[in-house]
């Protein structure tokens, strides 16, 4: 096989309207072996073609042929082998005087996506694609990669949330370290995307290093986002309609949570389009009485820590009160 694809390797060497002919042919031999599984033969012979391609000065041709073996890989599973060639597609890029075009941050990101979110090489690749797209002008890259890069991130939870916990820690105000997750959960119930929601907020209140272990939490608002995630499942909307009201000073943090949620009542609690505006407010009263136990017969902890940040409403001693009217744990959704 190796001296078969060599021989098409070598006409495809040829000058004239052959040569991308040629490269076709050698990208077919490859295809053949990675089909028949031999992965690690086809690996080697993509490495030797690059730098062949390379040493000749052939940059687009060994950027293609490297860009088209690794998703081959990757439609094999084999992620080893595609993001090494992702680092060859990297490298040509690099050593090239190729400008930056939409088709080639597309082929970044498409490669990016592709790779499994907690292999080492993934944040390799990003790093250098990021500055290959500046241009080397020492900025943080160019801003369709970004938007690309994120796009992937977004549709990806734990990534999201991965993404979400370097950012806070690093840029953000340890007083909104809730803030960050609580965004990202609400948009993506607003996308009707469940599992996504959840998967962020167990990964970043998991691996934030300024999280404690909950539920409870310190902070309130996390403690609504815990809430709001089990209410989705249950679909009632007196308990949505409760757990807003309780958790309103935590909710006026940031104006557009209760636009979200307007969108998340109608989408999992039947809420219509032309009520949004008062669901929150509606059925207080009912609500009112059926929490009256909690302020009658538990203590109210107005101590949630100083640290949990503005709009403390709800104690641990209300948050167990709050589980237990709304079947938290106890079977009766």
């Amino acid at each position: 096989m190796a001296a078969a694809i060599m021989a098409a390797e070598q006409e495809a060497a040829k000058g004239g309207g052959r040569n991308r002919g040629g490269v076709q042919r050698v990208e077919g031999k490859l295809r053949a072996s990675v089909e028949k599984g031999d992965y690690y033969e086809a690996h080697q012979m993509y490495r030797t073609l690059f730098f062949r391609y390379m040493s000749q000065g052939k940059h687009a041709e060994a950027r293609e042929l490297m860009y088209s073996g690794a998703l081959l890989f990757f439609s094999h599973n084999q992620q080893n082998s595609a993001a090494d060639l992702s680092m060859l597609v990297l490298e040509s890029l690099e050593k090239s005087d190729a400008k930056v075009a939409d088709d080639l941050l597309e082929n970044l990101a498409k490669l990016f996506s592709l790779m499994d979110p907690n292999s080492p090489e993934r944040v390799a690749f990003v790093s250098r694609a990021l500055k290959w797209s500046s241009g080397g002008s020492g900025k943080l890259g160019h801003p369709k990669l970004h938007q690309l890069l994120a796009i992937t991130l977004w549709k990806d939870g734990e990534g999201c949330a991965n993404m979400l916990v370097e950012y806070s820690s690093s840029r953000g105000y340890r007083s909104e370290v809730d803030m960050f997750v609580a965004q990202a959960v609400l948009q993506f119930l607003c996308l009707k995307n469940k599992t996504s929601a959840s998967v962020v907020f167990t990964t970043y209140t998991q691996k934030h290093p300024s999280i404690e272990k909950g539920p409870p939490f310190v902070q309130p608002l996390l403690n609504f986002i815990w809430f709001l995630l089990l209410a989705v499942d249950g679909g009632k909307l007196t308990v949505f309609t409760v757990l807003c009201e309780q958790y309103q000073p935590s909710l006026k943090r940031d104006p557009m949570y209760n636009e979200y949620l307007d969108r998340i009542g109608q989408l999992f609690f039947g809420v219509p389009p032309k009520q949004t505006s008062s669901y929150v407010t509606e059925g207080m009263r009912t609500a009112d009485e059926m929490l009256s136990f909690t302020h009658t017969n538990v203590r109210r902890n107005t101590a949630d820590r100083s640290t949990a940040g503005a709009g403390t409403s709800v104690g641990t001693g209300n948050f167990l009160s709050f589980c237990f009217f709304c079947g938290f744990g106890f079977g009766f959704f």
